[in-house]
């Protein structure tokens, strides 16, 4: 491997993608895989969406739901893995959408696909914590049946857990890919621990609920037909999976990045998939009221879960370890975040873009971005006090701009650049272009399907409904007119090198051709 990679190797690459080398390369395929992992959080990613993936479509959702989600998922997967390859740098997405757009597109394709993907990434560790206090807080009502819980220990709780994240975050690579191997490590040990707990330590009678029930019986708690029911409840794989990009924002800290990074997306997205499926199943065939565990009287589907199928003790040790589990996933999602953060503003893509892209001179990490993405994640949580639906809203707005930023690229790559494409090591060959098409086509349906309120009608009210649309089309609208109105006369997207930027013809910058 050293034969064919040179020391300086990312060095050069990073240097023909026109960024100069400003981090410590440290992480390597497995610690990249790591973090990745940890963003992905299997555990307790799927007690935080425990609600939508049961309580949208039943059991038979929950199985059937997480196969078909996970086969396009995977599309996406191997597609942005191929983008890696050919331009492993912090930018990641919205870099790869200059360098792919058409002539004179490549500031607005770079400026919608880095908002769209900063706010899945910002909303991440939020909704991470909320769900971990929430968890937090469940256990405590476990033990004390006369304590009940206030918006403000959640939302106290919640900024805490964000806080000791974002300390963490700050530390030196070679720390945060320690804590993080540990934290991954932790994650898949949880997993499996879990998988085979419940079966062999649920104390319901009968143990399992028939096969016929749990594959064929669509517990639809919408108003829509089934068939709508059952893709609305993809929610929960998809917010569960939208960490698999980690790998690509860390690639210019990752030894060999064009290469490694690539493998790590893989990975990440193939492991999680089959890991979360057989979690699903067990769950499906476990559960006995499902009614009760959607209204959760602790606050918490999957706390109520447990309690119905271990005994306390045990269900206790259960939801301590996806708590922990959950730290770490939150301590990911703020690291990925602040290397987006750092890769944007470094472009000038932020107010005060100056300060949030300094890199620390003493931990040799982006600091700045690091308090930046936690101030903003504070502030979110402040819809707590809006109430639970509210709250609720940052899962479906995670996953939807995590995707959206996905497709962009792929969509420039397959539709508009098409053969031109200028391959890295890693890549899918001639499989590219229908990989691709098949990963576009599934965002472009599930954007319209995550956006609907469960209820409609006279059913429909301002508690129950979907305020997705406006949690995450608020924000991009404005970034869209700042960029019409102003942006657009001064951003000219990432600083593309001229040699990479030659995809069918010459480009002078993003903004003209030549």
């Amino acid at each position: 491997m050293e034969d064919d990679f040179p020391i300086d190797h990312d060095e050069k690459v990073l240097l023909s993608l026109g960024y100069k080398q400003e981090f410590k390369r440290e992480f390597s395929l497995w610690t990249s895989f790591c973090v990745s992992f940890a963003v992905l959080g299997l555990l307790p990613s799927f007690a935080s969406t425990l609600f939508y993936g049961m309580g949208y479509a039943g059991t038979a959702g929950m199985v059937w739901g997480w196969i078909i989600a996970m086969i396009f998922i995977q599309c996406v997967a191997l597609s942005l893995a191929e983008l890696c390859s050919s331009m492993p740098t912090s930018g990641g997405l919205y870099y790869a959408s200059a360098v792919l757009a058409p002539p004179g597109w490549g500031p607005v394709a770079s400026w919608a696909t880095g908002w769209s993907s900063w706010i899945g990434q910002v909303t991440g560790a939020p909704s991470v914590n909320y769900s971990a206090a929430a968890m937090i807080l469940a256990a405590r009502s476990i033990t004390d049946p006369n304590y009940v819980q206030t918006k403000w220990e959640l939302f106290l709780l919640t900024t805490f857990l964000m806080l000791v994240q974002s300390c963490i975050s700050s530390m030196p690579t070679r720390w945060i890919a320690m804590f993080n191997s540990l934290g991954s490590s932790f994650n898949m040990v949880v997993v499996i621990i879990v998988i085979i707990l419940i079966p062999a330590a649920t104390t319901t009678d009968p143990k399992f609920a028939p096969s016929r029930q749990v594959w064929g019986t669509i517990g639809n708690g919408t108003d829509f037909p089934n068939g709508i029911a059952i893709l609305m409840s993809f929610i929960s794989v998809m917010w569960a999976m939208s960490g698999f990009d980690a790998p690509f924002h860390l690639s210019e800290e990752c030894a060999i990045a064009d290469v490694a990074s690539p493998r790590a997306i893989v990975l990440t997205s193939a492991i999680g998939g089959i890991f979360g499926w057989v979690l699903q199943v067990v769950v499906a065939y476990t559960v006995v009221d499902i009614g009760a565990v959607i209204a959760s009287d602790l606050g918490q589907p999957w706390a109520t879960y447990l309690l119905q199928v271990l005994p306390q003790k045990a269900a206790l040790a259960t939801l301590a370890l996806t708590i922990i589990a959950s730290f770490s996933m939150g301590q990911g999602c703020m690291v990925a975040a602040s290397r987006v953060t750092y890769a944007y503003a470094r472009d000038g893509c932020f107010p005060l873009s100056r300060f949030w892209r300094k890199v620390n001179r003493h931990t040799k990490t982006p600091v700045n971005a690091v308090w930046f993405n936690c101030t903003i994640g504070v502030l979110l949580c402040l819809l707590i006090f809006a109430g639970e639906i509210a709250i609720l809203a940052i899962f479906s707005v995670g996953a939807i701009a995590c995707f959206v930023a996905f497709t962009i690229p792929i969509s420039l790559r397959v539709f508009f650049v098409g053969s031109r494409f200028r391959r890295g090591p890693w890549h899918l060959g001639n499989f590219g272009k229908p990989i691709g098409a098949a990963a576009v086509a599934f965002v472009v349906l599930m954007v319209p399907i995550l956006c609907l309120p469960p209820l409609i009608g006279s059913n429909l009210n301002s508690v129950n409904m979907n305020w997705t649309c406006l949690v995450y089309g608020g924000p991009m609208l404005i970034a869209l007119l700042w960029f019409a109105i102003d942006a657009r006369k001064w951003y000219k997207g990432p600083r593309v090198n001229v040699k990479h930027a030659m995809i069918g013809q010459v480009i002078k910058d993003l903004g003209r051709e030549v």
